[in-house]
């Protein structure tokens, strides 16, 4: 990578935190500088933009400052940063976003609008390629490309790339047995919009769902008025990623995903106003540097509420 000039670039000689490593390296600077530093997205640890001042550094890591005003942040209330380096972006999406515009053209905030004016902000040539999609009620984490040319590779190879992809449901009733695999044949009828699911190979494309269920409770009308209906926390890691898939699996167990509109009852069952689906943990190898990288969310609080 291409160092501007005006970077200061400093090799890491043994482990250390990156508060202390900074504060003996850049000439005394006081540990308030050092935080501005941070909070300014000034500071890289290889290739990746690095904000805790806790960060973990070993002997060899090359940590680089910049000493022009950083790069810009991004505040908005449905779209969080979690990782960013010159190659891609993983953010933490919130419910009632969708990743890209259903329509050519549409005006809809996005997450792929709210991170194009975020690059360019920083560089006014700069682009962003959505390598995967949430559905809009979905929440979780999403990995976007800074090139067309990354964008193409980790979609033909994201079977390969990805190690572990997680999700965490709240679903309806208790799925019996507790824990298993689902594997059915989708076929999906773009037309209306809908998938369906069928347990023999009819010609669909197969898709196969491992489950665990974390967590059941039955709530009481005292505790949540508008229901008395059981309800099951539920881990789920996906050996393909087909659309609409958990969606759908959780449904044809009898056990829909809670506020699903399209696959369940939608708000006449639910306790909350959202789809109960949040992509919780990610793995992949990074198609630039080839090591393994895992990002992690947390669980949406309302989730859990609904279980207390």
């Amino acid at each position: 990578m291409i160092k501007r000039k005006q970077d200061t670039v400093l090799k890491v000689a043994e482990e250390a935190s990156l508060m202390d490593f900074l504060m003996s390296k850049m000439g005394g600077m006081a540990r308030s500088s050092v935080k501005q530093l941070l909070g300014q997205r000034r500071v890289k640890v290889g290739n990746a933009i690095q904000t805790r001042h806790d960060f973990a550094l070993n002997a060899g890591d090359v940590v680089t400052v910049s000493s022009g005003r950083g790069n810009s942040q991004l505040n908005h209330p449905k779209l969080k940063i979690v990782y960013e380096d010159d190659d891609l972006i993983v953010v933490n999406k919130q419910p009632g976003l969708l990743t890209v515009a259903a329509t050519p053209g549409s005006s809809e905030t996005t997450a792929y609008s709210i991170l194009r004016a975020y690059v360019k902000r920083q560089n006014a040539r700069a682009g962003i390629f959505v390598v995967h999609r949430l559905d809009r009620e979905t929440s979780g984490l999403l990995v976007f490309a800074r090139s067309q040319e990354l964008q193409h590779y980790m979609r033909e190879y994201w079977r390969e790339l990805v190690t572990e992809r997680t999700y965490i449901a709240l679903a309806e009733g208790v799925l019996e047995p507790r824990e298993g695999k689902i594997t059915t044949w989708l076929t999906e009828d773009k037309r209306n919009a809908v998938v369906y699911s069928s347990p023999v190979d009819d010609g669909g494309d197969i898709a196969i769902t491992n489950y665990k269920t974390l967590r059941v409770s039955q709530m009481t009308n005292d505790q949540l008025p508008m229901t008395n209906k059981c309800y099951s926390l539920v881990e789920l890691h996906l050996e393909t990623g087909r659309t609409n898939q958990i969606r759908v699996h959780l449904a044809s167990k009898g056990c829909p995903v809670v506020g699903d509109r399209k696959y369940g009852h939608g708000n006449e069952s639910s306790p909350i106003d959202r789809l109960c689906l949040h992509a919780k943990v990610l793995a992949f190898i990074h198609p630039v540097t080839e090591k393994t990288v895992r990002f992690e969310s947390p669980v949406p609080k309302e989730f859990n509420r609904v279980l207390m």
